[in-house]
């Protein structure tokens, strides 16, 4: 969107990685990207943020997206309550006062779109993310739901669903159990041995460090 000359908003909980990737949106041609710092699972600070989007833009909003990548990890039968909480959190709770703060902006906007990012994991389950699937699943649910309820409005809601992506993390994992993480056919094979099954506490812990590292969008 930066590329095309869009406005864009980040929302996240950390500043400098929030300023960072501003930067580098505005050097991709965005003529005003920011970095607002809130937690999503905090309804007041997600009001202040797009407060602030709809005084700085007129008001209006074309596009909002949600995306929350895995966080909480571990078996159904290792998972806490807490666990589960904090997934439904992250995955529901959050795109829930995002749109619903949201609203308003995108009504007064001549054409708007809401994007909510699922996940390929409520078709194919993967047993060390049991949390985070259901969580995805009512997500998709919900989006279904605004569908019907915006369509009036003409604004219209979309679900994406992404399969495993090939980022630098987890073609580190890849490499790290001998495959070659840069052949797609044999990355995904790796895969399917190793997580589509039971894996070990220590081999799922070592796996999702290193794409929090990398990709977890709230630090």
């Amino acid at each position: 969107m930066a590329d095309d000359g869009a406005r864009v908003a980040l929302v996240g909980r950390t500043a400098d990685v929030l300023d960072k990737a501003a930067k580098d949106l505005t050097d991709r041609g965005s003529p005003d990207a920011l970095g607002l710092v809130a937690d999503t699972g905090d309804a007041e600070a997600v009001q202040r943020v797009f407060d602030e989007i709809g005084e700085r833009w007129n008001g209006e909003l074309n596009i909002l997206i949600n995306a929350v990548g895995p966080g909480t990890q571990g078996t159904f039968e290792d998972l806490t309550d807490d666990q589960w909480r904090e997934a439904f959190e992250d995955g529901v709770t959050g795109m829930v006062h995002c749109v619903r703060s949201a609203l308003p902006l995108l009504r007064k906007a001549q054409w708007a779109r809401i994007v909510n990012f699922s996940a390929h994991s409520t078709q194919r389950q993967t047993v060390i993310l049991p949390a985070y699937t259901a969580a995805k699943a009512a997500l998709t649910s919900i989006s279904k739901n605004l569908s019907l309820l915006l369509a009036p409005d003409e604004i219209m809601v979309n679900v994406v669903s992404p399969g495993s992506i090939a980022s630098e993390a987890l073609v580190g994992w890849a490499e790290s159990v001998g495959v070659d993480g840069r052949d797609p056919y044999a990355l995904m094979a790796a895969i399917d041995k190793h997580f589509g099954r039971r894996v070990s506490r220590v081999a799922a812990q070592f796996v999702y460090d290193r794409r929090q590292h990398q990709c977890r969008r709230r630090k």
